[in-house]
């Protein structure tokens, strides 16, 4: 079985487009959450989300670009456009062996919901007009144009798809990649996740559950993931990728690792769209699952990157996870969610996971929970309230809850000599 590393980083998100700037901004404890500007937002019932600063032309977007190209496609090729030429992939080799796997909840949101106001009248007539449509509707239609178009701009012609299992997507679509290489299907894959979710059908949505926070007066603290005054998460966007390669295929061309994928597992609850049973016995099995495919104990465990999303239900099923799957280890771990600081990406925020979990590995550094000031009693391990730590970090487990019931956990380790399985 082939060993999978990652040689490559890329990130576009909420404060920092860029790895440096993204680390710079996790490690500082700064949030990116405000009110919403996108849109206008004030009849809603949450108004506060964690935007990106994009300019398309300053990435080399033109005009046509920009109109061609939905929000969530331009965050996915700024960040794997960045990731490619971390890895120094110009050389990799046969592109027949290079593949793509990318993940979105909700794919090109932005781009529907703009084409179909244009085609209804804003929505004042039944009958669309589809003479006056858009040449890309139909990019917009189809969440997998997402991945084509990564696979286009990288040149990619393996196994190309696309991952939507709502907000555990992007972490899914790294595991499906590190599948790929680890089975012989590529040498090479571009992983990752990207979303552009905030728009009024989606800000809609949320509302209608009241599981976002309206705490729309103090919108740069919003979002206090294992906090007794959490009210619920903070919707972000953005995208993260990762290029994932054959340990052997990555020291033959001298690639820059920072991190071997050691473990992947996903496992389904079966139980409600949006409850969670009591117990977080899915999510034990899920960590468990990776730890044993890693083939190492909870002891090895240095940091857990959460899912931490800040709802009052989410935070504490992961807290009984960690103990159910980690026993006693789990209250020495630290433990910490960088949603706090960025939001929730939905099908991005594996993705952007992951990468912060790769740069916890390369830099000895747990980044903090930003704005836990009052923890709950109910979550009683190390959040890592407010500041960084600096920590020997050699495994890092990352997981991710989804609407739906879906549960995935990721390990990643400093890079070591062991035997391959």
């Amino acid at each position: 079985m082939n060993r999978v590393v990652i040689t490559g980083l890329g990130v576009v998100a909420p404060g920092a487009v860029g790895t440096g700037p993204f680390w710079s901004l996790l490690t500082s404890g700064s949030t990116a959450t405000r009110g919403i500007t996108l849109f206008d937002a004030l009849p809603h019932r949450s108004r506060v989300a964690a935007e990106v600063d994009f300019q398309a032309q300053a990435y080399g977007f033109s005009l046509s670009d920009t109109e061609r190209l939905d929000r969530v496609t331009q965050f996915a090729l700024v960040s794997a456009r960045e990731a490619v030429a971390d890895s120094g992939l110009d050389d990799a080799g046969d592109p027949l062996r290079i593949g793509v796997s990318m993940g979105s909840a909700i794919g090109c949101t932005t781009g529907l919901a703009t084409q179909y106001a244009l085609l209804s009248d804003c929505g004042t007539a039944w009958d669309v007009n589809y003479t006056q449509a858009a040449d890309y509707l139909y990019d917009y239609f189809v969440p997998s144009s997402l991945a084509a178009e990564v696979a286009r701009d990288c040149g990619a012609q393996g196994p190309v798809g696309l991952v939507s299992s709502g907000c555990t997507s992007g972490l899914d679509a790294i595991g499906h990649g590190m599948d790929l290489v680890r089975d012989g299907s590529a040498d090479v894959v571009i992983a990752g996740g990207a979303e552009a979710p905030i728009s009024p059908i989606s800000m809609a949505c949320f509302d209608r559950m009241r599981i976002t926070s309206s705490r729309n007066d103090e919108p740069e603290t919003a979002s206090r993931p294992y906090d007794r005054t959490r009210d619920g998460f903070v919707l972000g966007e953005g995208a993260a990728v990762v290029v994932l390669e054959e340990l052997e295929h990555a020291r033959r061309r001298g690639a820059h690792v920072y991190a071997e994928l050691s473990g992947f597992a996903a496992f389904s609850s079966a139980h409600h769209m949006t409850g969670l049973r009591p117990g977080g016995a899915e999510m034990a099995a899920t960590i468990r699952a990776a730890l044993n495919q890693a083939r190492l104990n909870p002891v090895d465990v240095d940091y857990i990157n959460a899912h931490g999303a800040g709802t009052k239900l989410n935070d504490r099923h992961e807290t009984h996870a960690f103990k159910a799957s980690l026993g006693d280890h789990a209250r020495r771990i630290p433990v910490s969610s960088i949603k706090s600081m960025i939001g929730h990406a939905l099908g991005a925020a594996g993705a952007l996971d992951v990468v912060a979990s790769a740069l916890a590995v390369q830099h000895d550094t747990v980044p903090p929970t930003a704005n836990l000031h009052e923890p709950d009693p109910t979550c009683d391990l190390d959040y890592t309230p407010l500041f960084a730590r600096e920590q020997r970090t050699s495994t890092v487990l990352s997981v991710a809850s989804g609407f739906g019931g879906f549960h995935s956990a990721a390990v990643l380790t400093r890079p070591r000599l062991r035997v391959a399985a």
